[in-house]
C-alpha cells in the first residue's frame, strides 16, 4: 500500500478519517496532532531566533528548532506508516478461523501494528521536552503557542498509548506485551510534565 495522506489538504484528510473506511483512522490522526504540537514548538523557536532580547538563548533555541523539526517530520511520516501497518492486521483477521496459521499471522500483524503508535509516543515525548525548555527560553509573544503545543502533545500521547494498549491486550506473547506496556507507562509520565507547562502558561496569561 502506498498511501500518502499528508500530501492531501487538511480538509481531505479530515474527510477521509471521517469516512467509513479502515484507514486513515485514530492512529494516523494521532500522528498528525503530534506533528502539529511539534510544529508549534518550531514556530516559537523561529520567532525567538535573532531577537536581541533572547540572545542569551540563541544557541539553545537553534538546537530546539532542529529537534522540533526532526520530530515534526517523523510524525508526519508516521501518519502513513500507521495506516500501512493496519493492512496486514486486517488481512490476518480475514483468515478463516479454522486455518492453523491464523493465530501466528495475527500475532505477527498485531506486533507490527504496535510499532507506529509506540514510535509516536517516543517522538511526542521529545516534543514535550522542547516545549518545556521553550517555556523559559522562547519569545513571550508566543507563550500561548507553547501552551497549545503542550495540550496537543498531551492528547496525542494519551491517544497513542491507547492505540498501543488495544494491541498488546490481544497478544499471546505476554512477556513481549508487558515490556511494551512498561515503556508506554514510562512515556506517559510526560503527560504530567506537559500539563505542568500548560498550567504555567495559563497562569501567566491570566496573571
Amino acid at each position: 500500500m502506498g498511501s500518502c495522506f499528508m500530501e492531501q489538504s487538511c480538509a481531505d484528510f479530515a474527510a477521509q478519517v471521517a469516512a467509513k473506511t479502515s484507514i486513515p483512522c485514530g492512529g494516523s490522526a494521532v500522528a498528525y496532532v503530534g506533528a502539529l504540537a511539534a510544529a508549534l514548538a518550531s514556530v516559537v523557536s523561529n520567532f525567538t531566533i535573532g531577537k536581541k532580547k533572547y540572545a542569551q538563548y540563541e544557541e539553545d533555541v537553534l538546537r530546539l528548532l532542529d529537534e522540533s523539526e526532526a520530530v515534526r517530520e517523523r510524525l508526519v511520516q508516521l501518519v502513513d506508516e500507521d495506516a500501512q501497518a493496519f493492512c496486514p492486521l486486517s488481512q490476518a483477521y480475514g483468515i478463516p478461523k479454522e486455518d492453523p496459521g491464523r493465530q501466528d499471522a495475527l500475532e505477527c500483524a498485531t506486533k507490527g501494528a504496535i510499532v507506529a503508535p509506540l514510535e509516536m509516543m517516543r517522538q511526542i515525548a521529545r516534543s514535550i521536552e522542547v516545549l518545556e525548555e521553550l517555556l523559559v527560553k522562547g519569545s513571550r509573544l508566543f507563550i500561548s503557542d507553547v501552551g497549545c503545543g503542550t495540550l496537543l502533545a498531551t492528547a496525542a500521547l494519551r491517544a497513542a498509548a491507547m492505540n498501543v494498549f488495544i494491541n498488546t491486550k490481544s497478544l499471546v506473547d505476554r512477556e513481549y506485551a508487558a515490556a511494551i506496556d512498561a515503556e508506554c507507562d514510562e512515556l506517559l509520565s510526560y503527560v504530567e510534565r506537559a500539563e505542568a507547562v500548560s498550567q504555567e502558561v495559563m497562569a501567566q496569561l491570566r496573571a
